[in-house]
C-alpha cells in the first residue's frame, strides 16, 4: 500500500496509522483523482547552494536584533563595535549570541515584547583577540552573551518591525544574573555552596535552548548544554562521581576555561555548583524588576522545550525532553488549577504553581504503546 506524500501531510500521521490499520481493501485517493487546494499556501522555493536567506515570493525578511544590538535599557545603550572590543559590561545590555527559542507577547495591536534565548557563544568572534588567552573579563563577557533578552518591538504602517529604544520592558538575563531557586530541590544539601549556604540563590542562566510559555503569560527558558561550562584540571576527572558522569560535568571535559578565572565553575572545588543548572527558568517579561526563578519541580536535565497545555480539570501540564542520547521525555502536571488570564493578577495568582506537582517519565514499549511513569519518591522503585 503506497501513501502519497501530500495525503500524508494533509491527514497527519495519526490518520495514516488509522488507515493502515483498516487494511488494504482499496488504494488511497491521490491528487490526480481529485482537485486539491495548495497544501502550504505559498510558492515553492527552488533548491540552492547560495549562502543567503531564500524565501517564497510572497514573503520578505528583515534583520531584527542581531548580536550586539542594544537591548534598550534607558541610559545604557552602548553601540556594537564590529571589532569585538565591547567589554563585558557592554555585553550585559546588548543582544547575546546565537538566538534560539523565542516568543512574542502582544502589548497592543501593533506592538509587543519579543523574548528570546541566547544559547551559546562563538568565543573567537566574541573577543577581539580570540581565545588564545583567557582572562576574567573574557569569562564575564562570555557569560553575558548567553541567557535571555526581553525587547520591545512595534510594527509601522508598512508592516515593518522596529525595536523600541529605550523601552521600560527592556532587559537582559544572563549568566551572572541573580536567580531564585524554588521547588523541592531548593535548599537541599546538593544545592548548597560556599557562596550560597542556603541553596536558594544562584547566579545566572546559560545554554538556553528551547522554551515554553505558561497559560498565565510567563516565559520558560530551558538550560540545555550547561555541562560544557564546568570543568577543572584533567587529572581531577578520576574524582567524578556517578551523577557528574551522567550529566557530563567532569573535570577536563569543559569547552571553555571558565574555571581558571571564576572558581564556581571548578567542579573539584565546588562540586555542587553544576547542580544549580539544568533547570527550567520562569521569567515574567512584563515586570523588568522581577527575579527569574528556577523551577526544580520540573526536574533537572539537559532541558529541551517546556511546552505547556491545560488538563481537562484546569491544571497545567508541561512537556519536556532531555536532549541527550538515550535519555527521556517528561511531563509535569501541577497539583493546583490554573487561575485563568494573563494579566498581572493572574500571573501573581499562579506564581508558585510550578513548584507543586508530579513529574512523569514516558515509557515506550516495543508494541507501540506507552505510559507515563510517576517519578515520586517511594513509588515504582524511585529512591
Amino acid at each position: 500500500m503506497s501513501i502519497e506524500r501530500r495525503r500524508f501531510l494533509q491527514t497527519g500521521a495519526s490518520a495514516v496509522v488509522a488507515l493502515l490499520a483498516q487494511g488494504c481493501a482499496r488504494p488511497l485517493e491521490t491528487s490526480t483523482s481529485r482537485h486539491e487546494a495548495p497544501l502550504l499556501g505559498f510558492g515553492q522555493v527552488a533548491p540552492t547552494l547560495s549562502d543567503t536567506i531564500t524565501l517564497p515570493p510572497e514573503y520578505t525578511h528583515q534583520v531584527l536584533y542581531p548580536w550586539g544590538t542594544p537591548t534598550g535599557v534607558a541610559g545604557n545603550m552602548p553601540a556594537f563595535l564590529p571589532d569585538a572590543t565591547n567589554g563585558a559590561a557592554d555585553q550585559a545590555v546588548q543582544a547575546g549570541m546565537h538566538h534560539d527559542g523565542m516568543h512574542f507577547f502582544p502589548l497592543g495591536a501593533a506592538s509587543g515584547l519579543l523574548v528570546m534565548n541566547h544559547e551559546y557563544t562563538d568565543e573567537r568572534l566574541l573577543h577581539a583577540d580570540g581565545v588564545d588567552r583567557w582572562t576574567e573579563e573574557k569569562v564575564r563577557k562570555s557569560l553575558h552573551a548567553m541567557g535571555v533578552s526581553v525587547i520591545e518591538i512595534e510594527r509601522d504602517a508598512q508592516g515593518r518591525w522596529t525595536q523600541v529604544l529605550p523601552s521600560p520592558y527592556a532587559r537582559r538575563i544572563h549568566g551572572r544574573t541573580p536567580i531564585r531557586l524554588s521547588g523541592p530541590a531548593a535548599g537541599t544539601p546538593l544545592m548548597r555552596t560556599t557562596a550560597d549556604p542556603g541553596g536558594t540563590q544562584v547566579f545566572g542562566t546559560f545554554a538556553n535552548c528551547a522554551m515554553g510559555v505558561t497559560p498565565w503569560g510567563t516565559y520558560l527558558t530551558c538550560e540545555e548544554n550547561f555541562h560544557g561550562y564546568f570543568g577543572g584540571p584533567k587529572a581531577d576527572a578520576v574524582r567524578a562521581d556517578a551523577a557528574q558522569r551522567r550529566y557530563g560535568t567532569v573535570a577536563g571535559r569543559q569547552w571553555v576555561e571558565y574555571w581558571r578565572f571564576d572558581e564556581r565553575f571548578d567542579v573539584t572545588r565546588h562540586p555542587n555548583e553544576p547542580n544549580r543548572f539544568g533547570w527550567v527558568v520562569e521569567i515574567d517579561p512584563f515586570d523588568p524588576d522581577s527575579t527569574p526563578v528556577k523551577r526544580t519541580a520540573l526536574g533537572r536535565k539537559r532541558q529541551e522545550s517546556a511546552t505547556c497545555t491545560l488538563t481537562r480539570d484546569g491544571r497545567v501540564a508541561v512537556y519536556m525532553g532531555d536532549d541527550t542520547t538515550f535519555e527521556y521525555i517528561y511531563k509535569f502536571v501541577s497539583r493546583d488549577r490554573v487561575r485563568p488570564g494573563q494579566d498581572a493578577a493572574a500571573r501573581a495568582a499562579n506564581r508558585d504553581l510550578l513548584d507543586h506537582g508530579t513529574l512523569h517519565a514516558a515509557r515506550f514499549d516495543a508494541d507501540g504503546r506507552g505510559r507515563w511513569i510517576e517519578l515520586v519518591h517511594g513509588r515504582g522503585g524511585v529512591g
